[in-house]
């Protein structure tokens, strides 16, 4: 049997070759191009490597290669669920690939968001996958004009300079209010944001276009924006609504997430009101949580995980192919009703 040095330091490729006899361009071989060396070598200088304990230096492969064996994704908040599904539908792609992945939370922040970034840069990832804080940003520019495989996640490149994948944010606001309006609702409350995500405008603006379509008074869509996507903002709008006065307090809300719609959900049912028949709620996302609620919520439904292994699908055909050409892919979302509005009102 293969003993491992005696001096404290690790094995080296030198140490598993004279263990196997053979030479360093065979062992060398073995880890890079296994198919060219014989099943006998290979098993004795795996043998060798197991016995000693050695472990490839892959951050010299990685000076050598120029490319590491991850990519990465930058979420844009670790709270949510929602960007945790992604991540897994991305980990689901780089594990068939073979590559491991790096996942970083940018809390919604700019300046963490291009530290991250900086960061996986120097790493050599293969590919970096972002849900941005702002897709305009010069840092996100930066990235592309280094020439390093980056795709958009949950927004649209509108210049077309990269891959991107997203949901229809716009036509998700308009199923949702649409479903309450055909539930009988004429004073429905918009609660999201900060303006500055794009999504939340996006999915306002869907709400506000089938709102003027159905011809309803503009003021009856009460926007209520929040300072986060989180169940502390839903419950803090569930505080705003109740004290609206009840000739115009909303008897529905359509929340630009499901934390948002959760939190209302725990406001609504804690102050002693009927859901759905004093308030009927809809959230955007339908993360796991949303059917497990309370009263089981309705919410606009995002492929999460489709999102995340199609993101992925483009980054790796951009690392590998030369012929790649970026793809902007959108993706349809689809109302799942349950009893947080329950049936038509008369």
């Amino acid at each position: 049997m293969s003993q491992p040095p005696r001096n404290g330091r690790a094995p080296s490729v030198k140490d598993v070759a004279a263990a196997a006899g053979v030479s360093l361009g065979t062992v060398s071989n073995v880890l890079n191009r296994p198919s060219v060396v014989s099943a006998t070598t290979r098993e004795r200088v795996e043998r060798a490597m197991s016995e000693l304990g050695f472990v490839r230096n892959e951050s010299a492969r990685q000076l050598r290669a120029g490319t590491s064996r991850a990519l990465a994704y930058v979420m844009l908040d670790g709270g949510n669920p929602f960007f945790h599904d992604v991540a897994e539908g991305i980990e689901t792609a780089a594990e068939a690939a073979d590559l491991s992945l790096f996942v970083c939370n940018s809390n919604s922040r700019a300046e963490r968001e291009a530290k991250h970034l900086d960061r996986l840069v120097q790493q050599r990832v293969q590919g970096i996958l972002i849900t941005p804080v702002d897709p305009d940003a010069p840092h996100l520019a930066e990235i592309a004009r280094r020439g390093i495989p980056f795709v958009m996640v949950d927004r649209l490149s509108s210049a077309g300079d990269h891959c991107s994948v997203a949901v229809d944010d716009v036509l998700g606001g308009r199923i949702a209010v649409e479903h309450l309006l055909d539930r009988g609702h004429r004073r429905v409350a918009f609660v999201g944001g900060p303006a500055s995500i794009g999504q939340v405008r996006e999915r306002l603006q869907g709400a506000r276009e089938v709102w003027t379509e159905f011809g309803m008074a503009e003021d009856d869509l009460i926007n209520l924006p929040t300072d986060a996507l989180t169940v502390s903002e839903g419950r803090s709008a569930g505080e705003r609504l109740a004290g609206l006065p009840s000739r115009r307090r909303p008897t529905a809300a359509f929340c630009a997430n499901d934390l948002l719609a959760l939190g209302l959900l725990q406001h609504a049912v804690t102050a002693g009101l009927r859901v759905p028949d004093d308030l009927a709620i809809v959230g955007f996302d339908d993360i796991d949580f949303a059917a497990a609620a309370a009263v089981p919520l309705t919410s606009v439904r995002q492929p999460r995980q489709e999102l995340g292994r199609t993101a992925a699908r483009l980054v790796l055909d951009e690392a590998t192919n030369p012929d790649h050409v970026h793809e902007q892919a959108t993706f349809v979302p689809a109302l799942v009703a349950r009893a947080s509005t329950g049936t038509v009102r008369r």
